[in-house]
């Protein structure tokens, strides 16, 4: 599990397209393939409702500085009713069009910014890559995502480095409520709401907006939860109802950030 580990996977794979989403994983996968062998790595990002402004924004001006051959592409999900219906394995379905949708700009190895940590949870994305022929260089190195942070300080990345877990917008939908982009930016237009409102971040910040069959939840981190006294979750609570969507205009509560809360499985059991 070290860089030079990493790079000799990288080496043997040939010219390869790096699917960046905008977060500490691809950033870094991305910056680490261009400067092993500039000229070998293109770099593609797909813009969609439910992928941030500010991850489109990180991945241009990361281009910018690093020189990368970067391409901006449409993922084209919304286009597939079996997505927006948001099944179980919704990301299935996600990462298929991505993953298609790469394929079509490029006939070069496609790359992910999977790693290990991510074999431990349930990632319906990772069939659809497998069936695409994506590759997914930590993971063969050996990288979990303490050691993905750990590359990116070694190459500078700093800020990236200390950017906090963020999956696709739609994973806040509880499995079975329609994907639509107007739901998508409430629950962005929430987060960024609250997450103002906190005081510091960082690694350990979680912000969730989870959109459930009964109403609005917001989970946080147990240092943001603990910070947010009664007056405070009343007020944020009005605000967020300001924002909602009209068939959104129910309850919001405040509970504990729990990785994965928005799947059901079976009988509407979590996944941990």
């Amino acid at each position: 599990m070290t860089r030079q580990h990493l790079e000799s996977v990288l080496a043997g794979l040939g010219p390869v397209a790096v699917a960046v989403s905008g977060g500490v994983d691809s950033l870094t996968l991305a910056t680490l393939a261009h400067r092993r062998a500039p000229g070998t790595a293109l770099m593609v990002h797909a813009v969609s409702p439910a992928v941030p402004d500010e991850a489109t924004a990180r991945v241009r001006a990361e281009g910018v500085r690093e020189g990368w051959d970067l391409r901006v592409i449409e993922a084209g999900e919304f286009a597939d009713p079996a997505y927006r219906a948001n099944p179980v394995n919704r990301c299935f379905f996600c990462k298929t069009n991505l993953y298609g949708a790469v394929r079509r700009v490029t006939d070069r190895q496609i790359l992910s910014g999977a790693n290990r940590d991510d074999l431990g949870e349930y990632r319906p994305g990772l069939d659809a890559a497998r069936e695409h022929g994506v590759r997914h260089p930590y993971v063969e190195a050996g990288f979990d995502k303490a050691a993905v942070r750990a590359l990116a300080r070694d190459l500078g990345l700093g800020t990236v480095a200390e950017l906090p877990a963020a999956p696709c917008l739609s994973s806040r939908v509880e499995t079975g409520i329609p994907i639509e982009p107007e739901t998508l930016g409430f629950i962005h237009a929430v987060e960024r709401l609250v997450g103002g409102a906190l005081a510091g971040g960082g690694i350990g910040r979680a912000v969730r907006c989870r959109v459930r069959a009964e109403g609005v939840v917001v989970e946080l981190d147990p240092g943001s939860l603990a910070a947010l006294d009664a007056e405070r979750r009343a007020a944020l609570g009005a605000g967020i109802r300001t924002l909602a969507p009209a068939r959104l205009d129910g309850p919001v509560r405040f509970a504990p950030y729990r990785v994965g809360s928005a799947f059901l499985v079976g009988q509407r059991e979590a996944r941990p």
